[in-house]
């Protein structure tokens, strides 16, 4: 990342897009989205108190985590382990499905991303998905991957589900776009990064993709098919 073309704002999504500008400028003001630790990964002092040249929305990662394994839970009852797809250093998310997933019944274990992606023999009766950039770009890849091995896989984003993972339950990445455009608005109007309160999101969405559960065999139970916002048939 350069920062000599002297830009008025940053904007990163994820924890690693976050770490790179952060480490090349602590004066030009950085917009985050789509962060599950900030305060632990050191970018913010607290949420409400960035102190910093950083500010934005942050994920609530454990909630999120307890939430896609219960639905995976819902569709495929007698699975007892999920591969957790990571990307990079997935230590401290890892910690928190086991947490999840001990509340839930469940086993996970990490698998860690390759290109193209590759299933574990471990006999995962379902897949989680983490919101990442690698992840978003190779959707189509892991959907495939996912459909090929019969699994059913969860992630954080609708447009998974619109290449082909069964479900999506997330936050809207256009709602966080919006987000961002109004921190960076305020920001250029002369407030800064350190004064802007963090915010966590408030609107998310299930997505259900109904031809990947009839080329997996899975029949989605019609109490999880009324709570979906949107069901791809």
């Amino acid at each position: 990342m350069r920062v000599e073309q002297k830009v008025d704002v940053i904007v990163a999504f994820g924890t690693d897009a976050t770490r790179a500008a952060k480490g090349v400028t602590s004066t030009i003001p950085i917009v985050m989205g789509a962060v599950a630790d900030p305060v632990g990964s050191g970018f913010v002092t607290t949420l409400s108190r960035p102190g910093g040249n950083v500010t934005g929305t942050s994920l609530l990662q454990a909630d999120l985590i307890s939430k896609q394994l219960q639905l995976i839970r819902e569709v495929a009852p007698r699975a007892t382990r999920i591969g957790v797809i990571t990307v990079g250093a997935g230590g401290a998310v890892m910690k928190e499905a086991e947490a999840a997933a001990q509340s839930a019944g469940l086993q996970v274990y990490p698998i860690e991303f390759r290109d193209p992606p590759t299933a574990t023999q471990q006999q995962a009766g379902g897949l989680l998905g983490l919101a990442s950039p690698v992840f978003f770009r190779q959707r189509e890849d892991l959907a495939r991957m996912a459909i090929k091995h019969r699994l059913p896989m969860i992630a954080p984003f609708r447009e998974a589900a619109e290449a082909g993972v069964l479900m999506a339950y997330g936050t809207s990445l256009p709602d966080m776009l919006s987000r961002a455009a109004e921190f960076i608005d305020r920001i250029l109007k002369g407030t800064r990064p350190a004064d802007l309160p963090m915010e966590q999101p408030t609107k998310f969405e299930l997505v259900i993709n109904l031809k990947t559960a009839k080329t997996l065999g899975l029949t989605i139970p019609p109490s999880l098919l009324a709570r979906a916002d949107h069901v791809i048939e």
